[in-house]
Protein backbone atom coordinates (compact mmCIF):
# COMPACT_ATOMS: atom_id res chain seq x y z
CA UNK A 1 0.00 0.00 0.00
CA UNK A 2 1.82 3.32 -0.79
CA UNK A 3 2.70 5.46 2.42
CA UNK A 4 2.66 9.10 0.85
CA UNK A 5 1.24 11.63 2.36
CA UNK A 6 1.74 15.44 2.97
CA UNK A 7 4.60 16.38 4.92
CA UNK A 8 4.19 17.88 7.86
CA UNK A 9 5.03 18.41 11.91
CA UNK A 10 4.37 14.13 12.99
CA UNK A 11 4.55 13.09 16.47
CA UNK A 12 5.44 9.49 15.23
CA UNK A 13 6.71 7.60 12.61
CA UNK A 14 4.03 5.60 10.33
CA UNK A 15 3.55 2.01 11.34
CA UNK A 16 6.37 2.60 14.12
CA UNK A 17 5.54 0.68 17.85
CA UNK A 18 4.40 4.03 18.77
CA UNK A 19 2.05 4.91 16.06
CA UNK A 20 0.63 1.57 17.22
CA UNK A 21 0.29 2.51 20.62
CA UNK A 22 -1.41 5.57 19.84
CA UNK A 23 -3.63 3.65 17.64
CA UNK A 24 -4.59 1.72 20.55
CA UNK A 25 -5.24 4.89 22.53
CA UNK A 26 -7.25 6.62 20.11
CA UNK A 27 -9.55 2.95 19.15
CA UNK A 28 -10.41 3.20 23.38
CA UNK A 29 -11.32 6.33 23.48
CA UNK A 30 -13.33 6.58 19.90
CA UNK A 31 -15.28 2.85 20.71
CA UNK A 32 -15.37 3.08 24.80
CA UNK A 33 -17.33 6.31 24.79
CA UNK A 34 -19.51 6.09 21.68
CA UNK A 35 -20.93 2.70 23.14
CA UNK A 36 -21.39 3.97 26.08
CA UNK A 37 -23.20 6.87 24.84
CA UNK A 38 -25.56 4.88 23.02
CA UNK A 39 -26.42 2.45 25.89
CA UNK A 40 -29.67 3.59 26.90
CA UNK A 41 -30.59 2.39 23.30
CA UNK A 42 -28.77 -0.88 23.21
CA UNK A 43 -31.02 -1.50 26.58
CA UNK A 44 -33.95 -1.39 24.94
CA UNK A 45 -33.09 -3.21 21.17
CA UNK A 46 -31.39 -6.31 23.69
CA UNK A 47 -35.03 -5.87 25.84
CA UNK A 48 -36.79 -6.21 22.02
CA UNK A 49 -34.93 -8.74 20.90
CA UNK A 50 -34.96 -11.16 23.92
CA UNK A 51 -38.53 -10.41 25.06
CA UNK A 52 -40.64 -8.80 22.42
CA UNK A 53 -44.10 -9.31 23.81
CA UNK A 54 -43.19 -7.00 26.47
CA UNK A 55 -41.33 -4.60 24.44
CA UNK A 56 -42.63 -4.85 21.14
CA UNK A 57 -40.83 -1.39 19.91
CA UNK A 58 -38.30 1.00 20.08
CA UNK A 59 -40.49 3.59 21.62
CA UNK A 60 -42.58 1.52 24.23
CA UNK A 61 -39.52 -0.01 25.16
CA UNK A 62 -38.44 3.19 26.44
CA UNK A 63 -41.69 4.04 27.75
CA UNK A 64 -41.99 0.87 30.18
CA UNK A 65 -38.29 0.77 31.02
CA UNK A 66 -38.58 4.02 32.32
CA UNK A 67 -41.94 3.29 33.73
CA UNK A 68 -40.36 0.27 35.86
CA UNK A 69 -36.73 1.86 36.83
CA UNK A 70 -36.67 5.43 36.17
CA UNK A 71 -33.57 7.25 34.22
CA UNK A 72 -31.03 5.30 36.18
CA UNK A 73 -32.59 2.10 34.32
CA UNK A 74 -31.85 2.92 30.87
CA UNK A 75 -27.95 3.89 31.75
CA UNK A 76 -28.01 0.28 33.16
CA UNK A 77 -25.01 -1.65 31.69
CA UNK A 78 -22.68 1.31 31.39
CA UNK A 79 -19.94 0.14 33.23
CA UNK A 80 -19.45 -3.19 31.09
CA UNK A 81 -20.01 -1.46 28.09
CA UNK A 82 -17.29 0.80 29.01
CA UNK A 83 -14.76 -1.07 29.47
CA UNK A 84 -15.55 -3.82 27.24
CA UNK A 85 -15.16 -2.11 24.33
CA UNK A 86 -12.56 0.18 25.41
CA UNK A 87 -10.65 -2.53 25.25
CA UNK A 88 -12.32 -3.82 21.83
CA UNK A 89 -11.70 -0.79 20.48
CA UNK A 90 -8.32 -0.92 21.49
CA UNK A 91 -7.18 -3.75 20.02
CA UNK A 92 -9.40 -3.75 16.62
CA UNK A 93 -7.98 -0.02 15.47
CA UNK A 94 -4.45 -0.73 16.21
CA UNK A 95 -5.11 -4.45 15.29
CA UNK A 96 -6.37 -3.40 12.04
CA UNK A 97 -3.25 -0.75 11.21
CA UNK A 98 -0.83 -3.60 11.89
CA UNK A 99 -2.36 -6.25 10.02
CA UNK A 100 -3.12 -4.20 7.11
CA UNK A 101 0.45 -2.71 6.95
CA UNK A 102 2.12 -5.83 7.47
CA UNK A 103 -0.28 -7.74 4.93
CA UNK A 104 0.39 -5.39 2.31
CA UNK A 105 4.23 -6.33 2.96
CA UNK A 106 4.01 -9.37 2.01
CA UNK A 107 2.99 -8.78 -1.82
CA UNK A 108 4.40 -5.99 -4.25
CA UNK A 109 2.82 -2.59 -4.07
CA UNK A 110 0.73 -3.17 -7.47
CA UNK A 111 -1.00 -6.16 -6.23
CA UNK A 112 -1.71 -4.19 -3.19
CA UNK A 113 -3.15 -1.70 -5.19
CA UNK A 114 -5.16 -4.44 -6.84
CA UNK A 115 -6.61 -6.33 -4.09
CA UNK A 116 -6.63 -3.54 -1.23
CA UNK A 117 -10.08 -4.31 -0.79
CA UNK A 118 -9.03 -8.21 0.29
CA UNK A 119 -6.49 -6.43 2.41
CA UNK A 120 -8.90 -3.95 4.27
CA UNK A 121 -11.62 -6.99 4.73
CA UNK A 122 -8.50 -9.67 5.65
CA UNK A 123 -6.72 -7.00 7.91
CA UNK A 124 -10.22 -6.35 9.71
CA UNK A 125 -11.30 -9.97 10.54
CA UNK A 126 -7.75 -10.97 12.32
CA UNK A 127 -8.18 -7.82 14.47
CA UNK A 128 -11.72 -8.07 15.21
CA UNK A 129 -11.07 -12.28 16.28
CA UNK A 130 -8.67 -10.91 18.77
CA UNK A 131 -10.23 -8.21 19.77
CA UNK A 132 -13.47 -10.37 20.51
CA UNK A 133 -11.55 -12.27 23.17
CA UNK A 134 -11.75 -9.12 25.09
CA UNK A 135 -14.67 -8.02 24.43
CA UNK A 136 -17.00 -11.18 25.20
CA UNK A 137 -17.23 -11.33 29.44
CA UNK A 138 -17.98 -7.74 29.11
CA UNK A 139 -20.56 -8.26 26.78
CA UNK A 140 -22.03 -11.08 28.43
CA UNK A 141 -22.58 -8.70 32.06
CA UNK A 142 -23.40 -6.42 30.16
CA UNK A 143 -26.54 -8.74 28.29
CA UNK A 144 -27.06 -10.15 32.22
CA UNK A 145 -27.20 -7.56 33.49
CA UNK A 146 -29.91 -5.72 31.03
CA UNK A 147 -32.52 -8.41 30.52
CA UNK A 148 -32.50 -10.30 33.37
CA UNK A 149 -35.61 -8.81 35.66
CA UNK A 150 -34.68 -7.51 38.96
CA UNK A 151 -30.52 -8.55 38.61
CA UNK A 152 -27.94 -5.89 39.90
CA UNK A 153 -26.82 -3.22 37.91
CA UNK A 154 -23.51 -3.43 39.68
CA UNK A 155 -20.91 -4.96 37.63
CA UNK A 156 -18.27 -5.57 40.27
CA UNK A 157 -21.28 -7.65 41.38
CA UNK A 158 -22.43 -9.27 38.38
CA UNK A 159 -19.13 -10.60 37.29
CA UNK A 160 -18.32 -12.41 40.49
CA UNK A 161 -21.90 -13.71 40.78
CA UNK A 162 -21.94 -15.10 37.65
CA UNK A 163 -18.45 -16.56 37.77
CA UNK A 164 -19.36 -18.05 41.39
CA UNK A 165 -22.90 -19.20 39.94
CA UNK A 166 -22.04 -20.76 36.55
CA UNK A 167 -18.47 -20.83 36.20
CA UNK A 168 -15.56 -18.98 33.78
CA UNK A 169 -17.21 -20.68 30.68
CA UNK A 170 -20.19 -18.39 31.09
CA UNK A 171 -18.22 -15.37 29.95
CA UNK A 172 -17.30 -16.98 26.68
CA UNK A 173 -20.26 -18.96 26.16
CA UNK A 174 -21.04 -16.63 23.62
CA UNK A 175 -17.72 -15.97 22.03
CA UNK A 176 -18.79 -17.65 18.34
CA UNK A 177 -21.96 -16.04 18.28
CA UNK A 178 -20.31 -12.94 19.18
CA UNK A 179 -17.48 -13.53 16.04
CA UNK A 180 -20.37 -14.31 13.85
CA UNK A 181 -21.61 -10.94 14.88
CA UNK A 182 -18.52 -8.87 15.37
CA UNK A 183 -16.32 -10.00 12.47
CA UNK A 184 -18.63 -9.51 9.37
CA UNK A 185 -19.66 -6.12 11.10
CA UNK A 186 -15.96 -5.17 11.03
CA UNK A 187 -15.30 -5.94 8.00
CA UNK A 188 -18.40 -4.14 6.34
CA UNK A 189 -17.32 -1.13 8.73
CA UNK A 190 -13.32 -1.18 7.65
CA UNK A 191 -13.58 -2.14 4.14
CA UNK A 192 -17.23 0.01 3.21
CA UNK A 193 -15.33 3.28 5.06
CA UNK A 194 -11.90 2.84 3.07
CA UNK A 195 -14.08 2.47 0.03
CA UNK A 196 -16.63 5.16 0.53
CA UNK A 197 -13.54 7.40 1.61
CA UNK A 198 -11.96 6.68 -1.62
CA UNK A 199 -15.00 7.54 -3.99
CA UNK A 200 -16.01 10.71 -1.69
CA UNK A 201 -12.65 12.26 -2.42
CA UNK A 202 -12.62 11.06 -6.00
CA UNK A 203 -16.23 12.43 -7.15
CA UNK A 204 -18.06 14.29 -4.52
CA UNK A 205 -15.81 16.04 -2.35
CA UNK A 206 -14.88 19.58 -4.71
CA UNK A 207 -10.92 19.44 -4.12
CA UNK A 208 -8.00 16.83 -3.28
CA UNK A 209 -7.85 16.01 0.02
CA UNK A 210 -4.36 17.98 1.14
CA UNK A 211 -6.22 21.33 0.14
CA UNK A 212 -9.04 20.41 2.83
CA UNK A 213 -8.40 21.94 6.11
CA UNK A 214 -8.41 19.03 8.65
CA UNK A 215 -12.53 19.86 9.57
CA UNK A 216 -13.38 19.72 6.11
CA UNK A 217 -11.70 16.21 6.47
CA UNK A 218 -12.78 15.36 9.40
CA UNK A 219 -16.65 15.69 8.28
CA UNK A 220 -15.76 13.82 5.03
CA UNK A 221 -14.53 10.78 7.89
CA UNK A 222 -17.57 11.01 9.57
CA UNK A 223 -19.87 10.97 6.34
CA UNK A 224 -18.12 7.56 5.12
CA UNK A 225 -18.40 6.27 8.84
CA UNK A 226 -21.96 6.48 8.94
CA UNK A 227 -22.77 5.24 5.64
CA UNK A 228 -20.70 2.31 6.93
CA UNK A 229 -22.20 1.89 9.81
CA UNK A 230 -25.78 1.40 8.27
CA UNK A 231 -24.35 -1.58 6.42
CA UNK A 232 -22.66 -2.73 9.22
CA UNK A 233 -25.96 -3.27 11.34
CA UNK A 234 -27.72 -5.09 8.24
CA UNK A 235 -25.08 -7.71 8.17
CA UNK A 236 -24.81 -8.13 11.75
CA UNK A 237 -27.86 -8.16 13.30
CA UNK A 238 -28.83 -11.34 13.18
CA UNK A 239 -26.05 -13.01 14.99
CA UNK A 240 -26.13 -9.82 17.03
CA UNK A 241 -29.81 -11.60 18.03
CA UNK A 242 -28.87 -14.50 18.78
CA UNK A 243 -25.71 -13.62 20.93
CA UNK A 244 -28.48 -11.28 23.10
CA UNK A 245 -30.85 -14.54 23.91
CA UNK A 246 -27.37 -16.57 24.83
CA UNK A 247 -26.29 -14.48 27.31
CA UNK A 248 -29.91 -13.52 28.60
CA UNK A 249 -31.22 -17.37 29.02
CA UNK A 250 -28.41 -19.82 30.62
CA UNK A 251 -28.48 -23.13 29.28
CA UNK A 252 -30.17 -21.90 25.89
CA UNK A 253 -28.63 -22.96 22.14
CA UNK A 254 -28.17 -21.19 18.95
CA UNK A 255 -30.26 -23.80 17.17
CA UNK A 256 -33.18 -23.42 19.85
CA UNK A 257 -33.27 -20.02 20.01
CA UNK A 258 -33.42 -19.89 15.94
CA UNK A 259 -36.24 -23.11 16.24
CA UNK A 260 -38.46 -20.18 18.91
CA UNK A 261 -37.59 -16.54 17.49
CA UNK A 262 -37.63 -18.13 13.72
CA UNK A 263 -36.14 -16.25 10.53
CA UNK A 264 -38.26 -12.92 10.25
CA UNK A 265 -37.85 -12.69 14.57
CA UNK A 266 -34.11 -12.49 13.99
CA UNK A 267 -34.44 -9.45 12.49
CA UNK A 268 -36.37 -7.48 15.26
CA UNK A 269 -34.96 -4.64 16.75
CA UNK A 270 -32.95 -3.37 13.03
CA UNK A 271 -34.58 -0.18 13.46
CA UNK A 272 -32.73 0.27 16.45
CA UNK A 273 -29.52 -1.03 15.67
CA UNK A 274 -29.27 0.71 12.26
CA UNK A 275 -29.84 3.87 14.06
CA UNK A 276 -27.60 3.15 17.04
CA UNK A 277 -25.00 1.56 14.90
CA UNK A 278 -25.00 4.19 12.12
CA UNK A 279 -24.54 6.93 14.22
CA UNK A 280 -21.78 4.80 16.70
CA UNK A 281 -19.78 4.09 13.40
CA UNK A 282 -19.59 7.57 12.02
CA UNK A 283 -18.84 8.68 15.41
CA UNK A 284 -16.08 6.13 15.81
CA UNK A 285 -14.15 7.21 12.55
CA UNK A 286 -14.68 10.89 13.56
CA UNK A 287 -12.97 10.53 16.86
CA UNK A 288 -10.63 8.50 15.68
CA UNK A 289 -9.23 10.37 12.98
CA UNK A 290 -9.85 13.58 15.38
CA UNK A 291 -7.18 11.44 17.77
CA UNK A 292 -4.65 11.26 15.13
CA UNK A 293 -5.45 14.92 13.93
CA UNK A 294 -5.07 16.44 18.03
CA UNK A 295 -2.06 14.09 18.22
CA UNK A 296 0.12 15.02 15.30
CA UNK A 297 -0.28 10.87 13.81
CA UNK A 298 0.79 10.33 10.25
CA UNK A 299 -3.15 10.04 8.44
CA UNK A 300 -2.07 8.95 4.66
CA UNK A 301 -4.64 9.61 2.15
CA UNK A 302 -6.45 6.99 0.38
CA UNK A 303 -4.74 4.64 -1.75
CA UNK A 304 -3.69 5.95 -5.41
CA UNK A 305 -2.65 3.72 -8.30
CA UNK A 306 1.00 3.07 -8.41
CA UNK A 307 3.08 4.95 -11.37
CA UNK A 308 4.35 1.14 -12.84
CA UNK A 309 0.88 -0.09 -12.75
CA UNK A 310 -0.53 3.09 -14.90
CA UNK A 311 2.42 3.10 -17.23
CA UNK A 312 1.13 -0.81 -17.83
CA UNK A 313 -2.48 0.20 -18.27
CA UNK A 314 -1.24 2.86 -20.84
CA UNK A 315 0.74 0.63 -22.88
CA UNK A 316 -1.66 -2.02 -22.97
CA UNK A 317 -4.12 0.74 -24.81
Amino acid sequence: MPNKYKKEELSCELYSNKFFMLCMAGGALACGTTHTFVTPLDLVKCRLQVDPRKYKSIFKGFFVSFREGGLASLVKGWAPTFFGYSLQGAVKFSGYEYFKYKFAGMIDEESAYLYRTYLYLTASASAELLADVALCPFEAVKVRMQTTPYYTSQMREAMPHMLATEGFGVFYKGIVPLWARQVPYTMMKFASFEKTLEYLYAKLVPKPRDECTKGEQLIVTFTAGYIAGVLCAIVSHPADTIVSKLNKEPGSTIGGIMSEVGLLGIWRGLTARIIMIGTLTGLQWFIYDAFKVYTGMPRPPPPTMPLSLKKKLEGNK
